[in-house]
């Protein structure tokens, strides 16, 4: 069973907007079986909507468009909707009443002619209510395909998928089963983890594939399958799943959707009831970014220092200044002096600590673009590591992010 998404609306093309409605749709209908084959974004122009909805009606069984449903002149989607199915506009009655009820509750005010229009949907539509907003979604059927248009406001468009067309698509169709499992592995490239299990992955059954997702600082593996017998499928991907984990027991933390490096090092922090902190220069925060954005940090985080002028690591951490002096901010017993500095102001039992250049200009040292010092202290003392993540600057943010927390995650299992 396959699908193609089109979004409509300049906004997208300009990069005004990232189109998250497309990650969203296509998690949700993978998870009922039905596969994406191609996601295209076009302009709110009626040639580019006729073209792409001609394309697509010949490659797949469904097709899901979003945006396009706004009441300004601009928003032509429905019109175009008619000429491709040879239709016209009706007044749903149902929606106007909807929209009136809307502006009545949330604005006391009649809504505008435009806004009425809203109302008016191609005849051969079946009009999907949107409880959140005034555009609604329409499900028509033509030849075998079915085109499902939605609204482009992501919470709108949402509510519309899960409560309403993911149950129809359900109803109407016969999915497949599709699996897939994927394993978060840190500490070695892609490169690298190729040559220790080409020989697994080369015997791996033709139904079950392999996909390498590298990003800075990780590689996830997904394993994927997909057929009507769901005990069987899950069974042979979980086998092979586990093959694959002894392979790479050194630098698997856990599988993704189930567990990722942060909850790893809240479990050991917990488990050890031990506390940490953190103090960041280069990486500007990102650390204590991502420890915070998971629930449930409080148990173990106390809090995070972004001390990124020199003159602030002296006067708030207290660096001794003839250590700057001497060393230069980004060196080793800088880095270290921060973690140690860290435990002591938070009263934590472990800090990470980053100091480096970032770039693109060379700041108040002279080492290399791209080098970076990260400190890790504990109750058996503080080391640290020298790295150089090239350029450019986020990728250098990023991997250091990443790589401060690994370092921390392997120290905190050594104790």
């Amino acid at each position: 069973m396959l699908a193609e998404i089109i979004t409509i609306g300049d906004e997208i093309l300009i990069g005004q907007i990232v189109d998250t409605n497309s990650v969203f749709i296509s998690k949700e209908l993978n998870k009922i079986g039905v596969q994406v084959y191609q996601i295209t974004s076009i302009q709110d122009d009626r040639f580019h909507i006729l073209e792409a909805l001609t394309n697509a009606q010949k490659r797949v069984d469904i097709v899901i468009l979003t945006g396009g449903l706004g009441p300004t002149k601009d928003d032509i989607t429905k019109v175009t909707l008619c000429d491709f199915f040879k239709d016209e506009l009706i007044e749903n009655k149902e929606v106007l009443k909807h929209v009136k009820q809307l502006y009545k509750k949330f604005t006391n005010q009649p809504p505008l002619p435009e806004n009425l229009r809203q109302a008016l949907v191609p005849s051969i539509a079946t009009v999907l209510k949107n409880d959140f907003g005034t555009a609604p979604g329409m499900w028509t059927e033509q030849d075998n395909t079915v085109f499902i248009s939605l609204p482009g406001i992501p919470f709108e468009m949402k509510n519309l998928m899960k409560q309403q067309v993911l149950p129809k698509i359900i109803e109407k169709f016969d999915c497949p089963f599709i699996y897939h499992k994927t394993l978060l592995t840190i500490g070695k490239g892609e490169s690298e983890i190729v040559k220790i299990i080409y020989k697994w992955a080369d015997a791996l059954p033709d139904h079950i594939k392999l996909a390498y997702l590298p990003s800075l600082g990780r590689v996830r593996l997904r394993l994927s399958s997909k057929g009507f017998k769901k005990d069987t499928i899950k069974k042979e991907v979980d086998t092979q799943m586990d093959q694959l984990c002894n392979l790479l027991v050194d630098i698997a933390v856990g599988f993704e959707n189930e567990t990722n490096l942060v909850d790893q090092i809240a479990q050991l922090l917990n488990a050890h009831k031990k506390t940490l902190s953190v103090s960041e220069s280069c990486t500007g925060g990102k650390i204590a970014e991502m420890i915070t954005t998971e629930p449930g940090i409080s148990s173990f985080f106390r809090g995070s220092i972004v001390a990124y002028a020199t003159d602030v690591k002296a006067s708030v951490l207290e660096i001794p200044k003839n250590i700057i002096d001497k060393f230069t901010v980004v060196s080793k017993e800088v880095a270290e002096s921060m973690a140690l500095q860290s435990t002591k102001v938070f009263k934590t039992d472990y800090a990470i600590a980053t100091t480096g250049n970032a770039g693109p200009s060379m700041g108040d040292t002279e080492d290399e673009l791209g080098t970076v010092y990260i400190a890790v202290a504990g109750p058996k003392g503080v080391s640290s590591t020298k790295f150089n993540f090239g350029q450019p600057r986020e990728r250098v943010i990023a991997k250091a992010t990443y790589k401060a927390l690994e370092m921390l995650q392997k120290e905190i299992s050594k104790n």
